[in-house]
């Protein structure tokens, strides 16, 4: 019998959110409208349900742009972890369901067992290490799945030597090839903060002193093998300790580490627990992780790090964590990170154990068992199912490569209600693929399907339909290009030829850079497509599942004027052939515009403190034009895709209608002299679900300012 432990020695508390983002709250609203009236059994995707659903008259509108894409799907997207106490990790039964699933990436040795696992001797002291899970016996099951390793060098309880020693042996010795390294799990988790399960035996425990050791750790497992790709461990923005910081220091961890890795670390790490209190507002956190990301992203490019990829190396839920509810959570989970250009998604775990009993919505038993395969055991008198049994969360895996398989290209989906999730992928071969999630646990959700950038054949799709608790996936069904009906609690991928014709033989163009950027213009370039003859490009620009056309150009550049000032869009550029028809969209390139260098007013907006769930941030407005101001009015707005709100102010009155905040003087801040003469300096307390970003346009009185 497999002895198995939790993640941790037990559940961070602070990895629960204290407030539920809009979207969860409005998704619980749904649901509680929605399950009034329980929906008759339904047929697969095309099949008629039994008694109407109060859905039935107002079908769902999904749109899928392939004309909006997010990149390819590299060969490590769907991954999983593996921990050396698990002594079913390379049994033949295991590897042949991890194989099955297509498991592209498997992580090892396990959580924080990574920051006290020794490799040479198969040892973690302090921990439990189950026969016959060494690195060559995982090696082993690498590379009969066919996949790649994600391998935890030990920052708690090693050294620099221990890990190129490791790098030695796997690649130079072995001849395994093994590209991807962290340094260290959840360093930060290692008392620094105050909240320690993380091993770690350095006098110097501080953000600055793990970002000095990734340095040393990158350059002598380079030194071995200089093919390597070493990562380090960020958090997400948002998440704790994110905005935390110890006695004595000015920056958090982020804030801290990425500008000391810059140059030295190839990708990070991060991890996402999201802490919702129950299922439905679970269901709505995918949605805040692509804030989460992006805010991320903001700062590895403030830091001059914005090139480093980004590894998501763990994650899981806190709610009904291998029931029905975990599986849609999942499979949204994956595909909103890889949008957003993660190369990887390590779910939690293979095998983990159960720890309590409890009831999901659609009254499966859930074990609160991170694991995707049972281990056999129980609580009390009440058991899991046979030993290796897959849980729904492993079907959440199998069912993404019913979307996509590496090398076909992620494209925009979006949806019209809150209870339906949608994605897409333009595989190699021609075909589109949508996946659909219904996250009502009662109704059936009817969805009428409208496509850009892509013309289907009139004929049947195929179907795959992973239906509540099931234990397969059924592929026996046919459906309609233009509507589907989708199971409760379900996730359904309808897979479309292209009509005959349709497809334009132009590649995509390659990769855009930006060349230039200011305030109102930027520009663009890309390599040519190939597979015929262009008559021009078109630059898109992102909004949602819609795209807008920003520019033409029959060479290989283009410069955009009139765009708003400090903001951030994504743009695909797409080749149009002479008959008029469009190639498949190019790799995202993300364009920011600054604010005016020459404005007549000056603002500074600087974050002091954070807690995961608020911050506390300081602004300093300054008027350089040359007449002074007496009664001013600032105005920002807060980022789309961000839950932000001021709490509480001071030195300035502060109002919020939506996104937008105004701000007015108090007695003694009210005049603003000439030519920067004074400066009005006032603070704020904000309450956010997940990303927070700052704001990036100020208006002093009307005029937009030179933002720092």
């Amino acid at each position: 019998m497999p002895v198995l432990v939790r993640r941790h020695l037990s559940t961070a508390p602070w990895r629960r959110r204290l407030a539920a983002m809009a979207s969860a709250t409005a998704l619980g609203a749904a649901l509680l409208a929605g399950g009034a009236t329980a929906g008759a059994a339904t047929s697969a995707a095309t099949g008629t349900a039994g008694s109407p659903d109060p859905a039935a008259s107002s079908p769902v509108d999904v749109t899928v742009n392939a004309d909006e894409g997010f990149g390819t799907i590299p060969g490590t997207a769907y991954g999983l972890n593996s921990a050396v106490w698990d002594d079913q990790m390379n049994v033949p039964q295991v590897q042949d369901l991890l194989q099955a699933a297509n498991v592209g990436m498997l992580r090892y040795p396990g959580g924080s067992y990574g920051d006290m696992y020794h490799w040479q001797d198969n040892s973690a002291p302090g921990g439990y290490v189950a026969p016959g899970t060494d690195f060559d016996a995982f090696m082993g099951t690498v590379k009969k799945i066919g996949a790649q390793p994600m391998l935890i060098a030990n920052y708690g309880s090693g050294t620099p030597q221990e890990a190129a020693d490791w790098v030695k042996y796997a690649n130079v010795t072995k001849g395994y090839g093994d590209k991807y390294w962290e340094v260290g799990n959840e360093v930060y988790g290692n008392g620094h903060y105050g909240s320690g399960w993380e091993t770690d035996d350095h006098a110097d425990t501080s953000p600055t002193a793990y970002a000095d050791s990734v340095a040393q750790y990158a350059s002598a497992m380079k030194a071995v093998d200089p093919s390597v790709k070493v990562g380090a461990v960020l958090t997400l923005p948002g998440n704790w300790p994110d905005g935390v910081m110890a006695a004595g220091e000015s920056a958090d961890w982020n804030h801290t580490v990425i500008p000391l890795i810059a140059g030295h670390a190839d990708f990070v790490i991060v991890h996402w627990y999201p802490g919702g209190s129950d299922a439905a507002t679970m269901l709505g956190e995918p949605t805040q992780l692509t804030g989460e990301l992006a805010q991320l992203k903001d700062q590895l490019d403030q830091a001059g790090a914005g090139a480093l990829p980004i590894a998501l190396t763990e994650v899981n839920s806190d709610v009904d964590e291998d029931t029905q509810p975990d599986a849609l959570f999942g499979a949204d989970t994956y595909l909103t990170a890889l949008e957003s250009g993660v190369f990887t998604v390590d779910w939690w775990d293979t095998h983990n154990g159960p720890q309590a009993i409890s009831t999901a919505p659609d009254g499966a038993t859930d074990f609160d068992d991170y694991g995707i395969l049972s281990s056999g055991t129980c609580v009390g008198d009440v058991c899991e199912p046979a030993l290796n049994t897959p849980f729904p969360t492993y079907y959440a895996i199998k069912m993404l490569s019913e979307l996509g398989r590496p090398g076909d290209q992620l494209v925009g989906a979006g949806t019209t209600s809150a209870l339906v999730s949608a994605h897409a992928v333009h595989r190699a071969d021609g075909s589109l693929s949508v996946l659909l999630i219904n996250k009502d646990p009662s109704n059936s959700q009817h969805v009428a399907l409208h496509y850009a950038g892509f013309t289907p054949d009139p004929a049947s799709a195929s179907v795959a339909l992973y239906r509540d608790e099931a234990d397969s996936i059924d592929t026996s069904t046919t459906g309609d290009p233009n509507s589907a009906t989708l199971p409760p609690y379900s996730v359904t991928t309808l897979t479309l030829r292209a009509a005959a014709g349709s497809a334009s033989a132009l590649s995509a163009p390659g990769a855009p850079k930006v060349t230039a950027a200011g305030s109102t213009t930027a520009t663009v370039s890309w390599t040519p497509s190939a597979g015929g003859t262009a008559d021009r490009y078109e630059v898109y620009r992102s909004d949602g599942a819609t795209s807008e056309l920003l520019a033409t150009s029959t060479g290989t550049s283009a410069t955009v004027a009139n765009l708003t000032p400090g903001t951030t869009s994504t743009w695909n550029v797409l080749a149009r052939d002479a008959a008029g028809r469009l190639s498949r969209p190019s790799d995202p390139v993300t364009v920011r515009t600054g604010t005016p260098a020459d404005s007549t007013c000056r603002v500074s907006y600087r974050l002091t403190g954070g807690w995961g769930n608020g911050f506390n941030a300081d602004v300093n407005v300054t008027n350089t034009g040359p007449a002074p101001i007496t009664g001013w009015t600032l105005a920002f707005t807060f980022p789309s895709g961000a839950d932000e709100s001021v709490t509480g102010f001071w030195n300035a009155e502060l109002s919020q209608s939506g996104r937008t905040v105004v701000a007015t003087p108090v007695d003694w801040n009210a005049t603003l002299a000439a030519n920067g003469g004074n400066s009005a300096d006032f603070g704020f307390t904000g309450a956010n679900s997940g990303a927070y970003p700052p704001p990036t346009v100020f208006t002093l009185n009307g005029t937009v300012c030179t933002t720092t």
